[in-house]
């Protein structure tokens, strides 16, 4: 690759001029299984099994469904002086079974007045006394929240994606530019940049290991997500809101919901994103909503490097959730592992052993914990991380992907970060909303938006 192209050399000497965390996003130091000596400071906390004690953190969750309970387990278990203080979601039930896992794992309970439900929930609870929030309601809301929380200025903790369209996507951006101003602690969802394993693969690449990365892949191909059927006693946009998985307007489709993690690992190891994608997809066998249950899209970066993007939520098929990167002078599955051209294997991270002296196929410490350890260590040590605005690059990534299989066209970047498409209705009313009856999957060649 020549040097007009992208150089990872010159890349990581930008980035220490500019501070590593603007140039290639919040990243932690390697961890104690690999190299030592990165080659670049990451400019953030090591990796701790525990974050270090310190003043009492009060914990806000919005969104208290199966995620944002899992989150907010994931956050009491990262240190000492850490509480739940409100809970906030659309439905009363989800804020009934995170109360109970919250009282059966951590024996914590949160006050009745602290408990708020309906679609201004979130307002309540950035004004009960919280200090930090997870963010973790359906995607599509995720912008308006994420607004809403920088400008109380809480440290936030925010589930991927983060928007549903372009719209959303230049939101996000202008509030973490905010966030930053005003010194708050920005964690995102994209839990494979703090886990152990990819660190310390990612940390060889950059030392070098497999030369200039010249082509990537990236796959999560699984079996049908779960779904809703509508019931009697449910609105429209109940019933939508508890489908979300399914629908455009609130998710984003699974190339942006859930294939996300992929495309950010790609673009973490090459810091970079592409400039175009041309892709296709279809709705096979998908039971509800209106998206497609497969994509595959080819996306361009402008030195001409290629990217293939591949998602599938099908029963009876393949499955593959991974990532491949080749170079110049070896290859890696991002993960655990990087091999010289002939295929001889040159790196495997030193998993930990079990009982039996075996190594284990898992970290010491779930990436799901991790990333609430890095962010308490960040706020308790006042150590800068805001991981909003790398997570919104590789959000656009997905969306522009998605719009190309919608509309059978090559979209580019520009259009993307120029585009004034916002999907949802204008207003959020538990009743008719005029979606569901006149929903229309997408078909190529026709004048589609999303």
């Amino acid at each position: 690759m020549s040097e007009s192209n992208f150089s990872r050399r010159k890349f990581l000497a930008s980035a220490a001029a500019i501070g590593a965390v603007g140039a290639i996003g919040a990243n932690v130091l390697s961890s104690c299984s690999g190299p030592k000596k990165p080659a670049v400071a990451l400019n953030l906390p090591p990796l701790l099994d525990v974050a270090p004690d310190g003043a009492p953190l009060k914990l806000g969750v919005i969104g208290c469904g199966g995620r944002g309970s899992g989150a907010m387990i994931d956050f009491l278990n990262a240190g000492p002086n850490l509480s739940v203080h409100a809970l906030g979601d659309t439905f009363q039930d989800n804020i009934d079974s995170c109360r109970a896992k919250l009282k059966k794992e951590k024996d914590q309970e949160v006050a009745d007045e602290n408990v708020f439900v309906g679609f201004d929930a979130y307002e309540k609870v950035l004004a009960s006394g919280v200090d930090v929030v997870i963010l973790a309601t359906p995607p599509h809301f995720r912008p308006m929240h994420f607004e809403a929380a920088v400008q109380a200025r809480k440290h936030i903790f925010m589930e991927k994606p983060i928007a549903v369209d372009p719209v959303g996507i230049r939101s996000v951006m202008a509030s973490a530019k905010k966030a930053e101003s005003l010194g708050l602690k920005i964690v995102t969802g994209t839990q494979r940049r703090h886990q152990r394993d990819y660190i310390d693969v990612y940390t060889q690449v950059m030392n070098g290991a497999i030369g200039e990365i010249t082509s990537a892949n990236c796959y999560w191909n699984q079996n049908q997500l779960w779904y809703r059927n509508p019931q009697a006693t449910w609105t429209e946009m109940e019933y939508m809101i508890r489908d979300w998985v399914n629908w455009l307007w609130l998710s984003g489709d699974h190339i942006v919901e859930q294939h996300v993690h992929n495309i950010d690992v790609i673009g973490w190891f090459t810091g970079m994103h592409p400039t175009k994608a041309v892709g296709f997809g279809s709705r096979q066998r998908r039971v509800t909503g209106d998206q497609y249950d497969n994509f595959s899209v080819d996306f361009v970066y402008e030195n001409g490097m290629h990217m293939h993007s591949m998602c599938r939520q099908i029963n009876g098929t393949s499955n593959n959730v991974s990532e491949f990167i080749m170079g110049t002078e070896g290859k890696t599955n991002c993960k655990d592992s990087i091999w010289d051209l002939k295929g001889t294997q040159k790196f495997s991270y030193a998993y930990p052993l079990d009982d039996k002296g075996e190594a284990m196929k898992s970290v010491k410490i779930s990436p799901y914990v991790q990333e609430h350890i890095d962010l308490v260590t960040c706020i308790r040590q006042n150590i800068a991380v805001n991981e909003a605005e790398q997570t919104a690059i590789s959000n656009m990534v997905a969306i522009m992907g998605r719009v190309s299989a919608y509309t059978g066209k090559e979209v580019t970047w520009d259009e993307m970060m120029n585009s004034d498409m916002k999907l949802g209705p204008a207003t959020y009313i538990m009743g008719p909303v005029g979606i569901v009856e006149t929903a229309k999957v997408a078909i190529p060649g026709e004048e589609n938006k999303g």
